[in-house]
């Protein structure tokens, strides 16, 4: 998922990263999984896409998109705008997410700063929940934290991005790091969406806690442009996880 801003590192050591994120899972370009009948196509986006030609993504099938918003408390997606806006005009629902980095500062100061820097929620039926991608940061598989540490920061994170938008953000994470990281925490699966990566033509395991995935990346190219996801519903289901 995560694209590391361009100005400070190159796209093969955040390729590097993102293996190390999904402990091991391989990178390939799946075809739609056989339950994708029905459901909502979407995608996720970051700096690496650049300007997004929305018209075609959405002739292509997207419904809906989160786009990458900020990272730790200095960076800014320099396409957000083209991207957030962009995909709304083109007819999409649309959300943003931030790119935790726990080893970098607080989840309350992480959270303020993705808030003010495109984070944002309303409740028109457009706008997808705020969410926080959880994988390895740069080489660290959990952030150089302790499971402890590490559900304090997510936590933190939560109730922050609650107080200013009225949502719990959605969690974007693998079972394997949210075992590896959170020590398999069952904390945060009755209040947070779950955006579960697991790249297949079958969804694996649930995080602990989780009853269900309410988005499923699959694959990390495809029709689309950056990732590839599938809602976990409806249409109306989907406009209803935009409305909380």
């Amino acid at each position: 998922m995560h694209v590391a801003p361009a100005a400070r590192r190159s796209y093969t050591l955040t390729v590097a990263a993102a293996t190390l994120a999904l402990v091991g899972t391989a990178f390939l370009e799946s075809p739609a999984p056989a339950v994708s009948a029905g459901k909502p196509r979407g995608h996720d986006v970051s700096s690496h896409q650049g300007k997004v030609d929305w018209r075609r993504a959405r002739a292509n099938g997207a419904s809906f998109v989160y786009v990458k918003a900020t990272e730790g408390t200095s960076y800014r997606n320099p396409h957000f705008s083209q991207q957030y806006d962009g995909s709304r005009a083109a007819g999409l629902l649309r959300g943003a997410y931030h790119f935790a980095r726990a080893d970098t500062s607080s989840g309350r100061a992480q959270a303020a700063y993705f808030v003010r820097n495109g984070g944002q929620w309303r409740r028109d039926g457009v706008t997808l929940p705020p969410a926080v991608d959880l994988e390895s940061a740069y080489g660290k598989p959990c952030h150089g934290l302790s499971r402890a540490r590490m559900r304090g920061w997510i936590r933190s994170f939560g109730t922050e991005v609650l107080r200013r938008t009225g949502r719990h953000p959605t969690i974007y994470t693998s079972a394997r790091w949210w075992k590896r990281c959170t020590g398999g925490s069952r904390e945060f699966a009755a209040n947070h969406p779950l955006w579960l990566a697991d790249w297949g033509t079958k969804a694996g395991p649930l995080p602990g806690g989780w009853r269900y995935r309410t988005i499923w990346q699959y694959a990390n190219k495809g029709r689309l442009p950056g990732d590839q996801n599938l809602f976990n519903g409806s249409m109306a289901q989907l406009r209803s996880y935009a409305r909380g």
